[in-house]
């Protein structure tokens, strides 16, 4: 079959799934949103294209979110009517419809399956809107711009033949007439990649090394920011390191913002909380924490063969990748 796939981060969650199908024989190809010449990736051909426009100035703030989705609608609308004109036809359309890439591409194929992945639905009450009463928002017309976050998933879900989440929860999310047409299948472990490894080591920046024989205490975030947990991670520290005289603690993540809101006065969250927490510790203690920032992947797998505890906490939100 034609198998094609739509993803602003190609291959995001389908980095398993599209290399997959090519090894079945299927001819795989994807719509990536980048300025790039096409390449091969694992077997799929990759097809760039780009945005043709930004956003307009003044618009209302709870219509910027769609009108972004519809531009990008757009770019992949045209890039979708060239490769019909050179003759493409996907049998089924895998798409990410987050973005809104996938908004329009049943204008181009009408008879071509459409399969969307049922990351999230938002909620203004009962799901991450709120949760934590600490940094709730105090407008109650913020509701109005949770809401309309959901149009561009509704109209995709008019034209699309099924769902695909990797969670029961994310699932859950949905409204029943959607929640139908979804099937939850997880994304998928390499574990011949992500493995046990004994005889695995992590060399910190001080210059010790640490293996599976030390009591490591992992954290992962893509930024660390409340959204994830870090707050109440931090908050932990002065009992758990002093519960656990030995313990190392490992924190990866960078200093922004991924999902939540900004900080205040201009800092980053692991400036403020740093700032609460670990004046409550001891020298010895503050040793035992390592700000690891950003890390490689091979580096990355290693953190997580020499790791005794790995701590993962998130508002009711979507599952990290």
């Amino acid at each position: 079959m034609n198998i094609l796939f739509i993803h602003q981060n190609f291959p995001g969650q389908f980095k398993h799934l599209a290399p997959a199908l090519a090894s079945l024989g299927n001819d795989v190809t994807a719509l990536v949103l980048a300025k790039k010449e096409a390449k091969q990736w694992n077997g799929v051909k990759l097809i760039p294209y780009s945005l043709n426009r930004g956003n307009a100035k003044e618009a209302h703030p709870w219509t910027v979110d769609f009108e972004s989705k519809v531009i990008r609608g757009d770019a992949c609308l045209r890039a979708a009517l060239d490769l019909s004109k050179q003759g493409y036809t996907p049998d089924i359309i895998v798409a990410h419809p987050g973005w809104g890439e996938s908004l329009f591409l049943k204008e181009v194929w009408p008879e071509a399956k459409l399969k969307l992945y049922c990351e999230f639905f938002y909620h203004a009450r009962g799901a991450d809107v709120g949760f934590d009463p600490e940094y709730s928002s105090s407008d109650p017309a913020d509701a109005g711009r949770v809401t309309l976050k959901n149009a561009n998933i509704l109209l995709q879900f008019q034209q699309a033949d099924a769902g695909i989440s990797p969670t029961h929860w994310q699932a859950s999310t949905f409204p029943q007439h959607i929640r139908d047409k979804i099937t939850v299948i997880h994304d998928g472990i390499d574990t011949e990649v992500l493995s046990p490894n004994s005889s695995a080591s992590f060399l910190l920046d001080n210059g010790k090394s640490l293996t599976r024989d030390d009591e490591v205490i992992t954290f992962v975030n893509r930024a660390l920011e409340p959204y994830r947990g870090f707050h109440t991670f931090m908050r932990s520290l002065p009992k758990l390191l002093a519960a656990r005289p030995n313990a190392q603690v490992l924190i990866v993540g960078k200093e922004g913002v991924s999902y939540g809101a900004q900080p205040p006065e201009g800092k980053s969250w692991k400036e403020i909380f740093s700032a609460e927490v670990l004046p409550q510790l001891t020298s010895q203690q503050r040793e035992r924490i390592h700000f690891l920032g950003t890390i490689d992947y091979p580096r990355f797998i290693n953190l997580l063969q020499i790791s005794r505890v790995h701590v993962y906490l998130t508002y009711p939100f979507v599952l990290s990748w």
